[in-house]
């Protein structure tokens, strides 16, 4: 199994459709094709995956220059709650200090569950984008957009 594939297992439990978030197959291997684009794989544990072993969570992100989007991070239902997340988001930090980044920003939908989560791990809310996704049914949904330094 690839990493791709591990990848793609967490994205098909973790998201409800009715929102929309989830990507493509193809969406993530065109995103992986650029050179700034990269991924992190969660073991249970939060830690890196070993080779054979099933992804509980992942973080996908892009870089430019000293900037860092966090675009998707995900845990499987069954294991939220157990700090795989928190433990993940700990290692996309420090990935981004080692890449040198100096701020990392993400955006989701307002109303969304997780967002006491990034305000925890120091995130804080810079803007907001009316109407920006759509649900199933054609619900606008407002985007929030959060930002924290890194170090």
């Amino acid at each position: 199994m690839t990493d791709l594939d591990k990848l793609m297992e967490v994205m098909e439990e973790a998201f409800d459709p009715h929102f929309r978030e989830a990507w493509t197959r193809r969406q993530v291997e065109d995103s992986l094709l650029t050179p700034s684009v990269f991924m992190l794989l969660a073991n249970e544990l939060g830690d890196p995956c070993a080779e054979g072993e099933p992804a509980a969570g992942f973080v996908l992100a892009r870089q430019a220059l000293d900037e860092i989007e966090l675009l998707l991070i995900a845990v499987r239902p069954a294991l939220r709650g157990t700090g795989v997340g928190r433990r993940l988001l700990g290692r996309f930090l420090d990935t981004a200090a080692q890449r040198q980044a100096t701020k990392v920003f993400l955006e989701m939908r307002a109303n969304n569950p997780a967002e006491s989560f990034y305000r925890n791990a120091g995130f804080t809310q810079i803007g907001l984008r009316p109407d920006y996704y759509r649900t199933v049914l054609g619900n606008p949904i407002d985007a929030l957009t959060f930002a924290r330094e890194v170090g």
